[in-house]
């Protein structure tokens, strides 16, 4: 049945002669193969901005996704979170090579020696607490998936355990959730107050939102889906297992004028977006800033955004010519993978997707 409702019902929105229309195209190959049940795709160039989706909201019940559809950002969250941060460094309120202990005084293990700038591009060495059984929202939680999580209780996890001296970057959603904390200590409000206040009701971003311990999301959305090996509804979550690391939902518009606005430099100084952009090496396939990722493409260096929470997994790119490319992609059998992603950018970015 499965592979059936797939056959008939992939589809995609294109406008011939539009930027990016040739991605429409890939968004049903995906699809086709897969890899997503539903799959959304924002592109603009100078040209104008092209729209796509392709795929059903629902296997059970079909219909068409909207290329409006809300979706969870995952890890997309935490370039907002950075975003505040590097506000807080321009009014002077904390210095990106202070230690984290002067300003959260006995939270953090060995905070005289981990900076915020270590926080925000994982180099702080912190354990990721989403590496322990149990506390990963990318993976099949059952009924745990609507507990409530508070940040205290997700760093007790955390600061459990150490890694190893390997002298490697390791990715840890544990910094952010200590920058969600920084953000609350520096402003008495909290992190998503801060989010809301300096960037989604000044850039309008109506349809951009901190969850909390709300379960579901706004409509129009595609469900989001577990293999077990069959699917199974994993749509609606309480999300505070993420927090400021990765509870934000979002869709591909808003996603495109925030990420334009930042790098724009429209919201924080120059000095700051410098910061945010000096980045580091992973061996993960892209260097990481302060809160954003780096993509080499064989024409040039997008920036952005990648991120994945059950169900969903999203895509944020920029380049600094002014194109964009936006991906919602809800994971079918399989995940996209890289090769897919990455094809559809070197398209965008490098000519060959009109």
């Amino acid at each position: 049945m499965m592979q059936t409702m797939m056959n008939v019902l992939v589809a995609a929105t294109m406008a011939a002669g539009a930027p990016g229309a040739g991605v429409g195209k890939e968004l049903a190959g995906i699809v086709a193969g897969q890899g997503a049940t539903a799959a959304l795709a924002r592109v603009t160039d100078e040209r104008g901005t092209w729209t796509g989706a392709a795929g059903v909201r629902d296997v059970e019940r079909g219909g068409r996704p909207s290329p409006g559809s809300y979706f969870r950002i995952g890890s997309v969250t935490k370039t907002f979170v950075a975003t505040v941060v590097l506000q807080l460094v321009d009014e002077g309120k904390l210095k990106l090579d202070d230690p984290i202990g002067d300003h959260l005084p006995g939270l953090v293990p060995g905070g005289d020696r981990i900076t915020v700038r270590g926080l925000l591009d994982h180099t702080s060495h912190l354990y990721d607490y989403m590496s322990e059984p149990g506390y990963s929202t990318n993976r099949w939680r059952g009924e745990a998936r609507f507990r409530s999580y508070r940040p205290g209780e997700l760093l007790k996890v955390a600061f459990a355990k150490k890694l190893p001296d390997d002298g490697k970057w390791h990715y840890s959603n544990t910094n952010y959730v200590v920058l969600g904390l920084l953000v609350e200590k520096l402003t008495g409000h909290t992190y998503g107050e801060e989010v809301a206040r300096r960037i989604l009701r000044p850039l309008g971003l109506r349809h951009t939102l901190v969850p909390g311990d709300r379960a579901g999301l706004p409509s129009p959305h595609a469900k989001g889906y577990e293999p077990m090996p069959g699917l199974v509804d994993a749509t609606r979550m309480n999300p505070s297992l993420d927090w400021a690391a990765g509870e934000m939902i979002s869709t591909a518009a808003d996603l495109e004028r925030f990420m334009s606005a930042l790098l724009g430099g429209r919201l924080t100084s120059a000095a700051s977006l410098k910061a945010m952009r000096t980045t580091v090496e992973t061996g993960a396939g892209f260097r990481y800033g302060l809160g954003l990722q780096a993509y080499a493409l064989p024409c040039g260096t997008v920036w952005g955004h990648s991120g994945e929470l059950i169900g969903y997994l999203t895509f944020a790119f920029r380049s600094d010519s002014g194109k964009s490319l936006t991906l919602s992609l809800n994971p079918s059998t399989r995940n996209p993978s890289t090769a897919e992603i990455m094809g559809m950018a070197v398209k965008v970015f490098c000519g060959t997707a009109g």
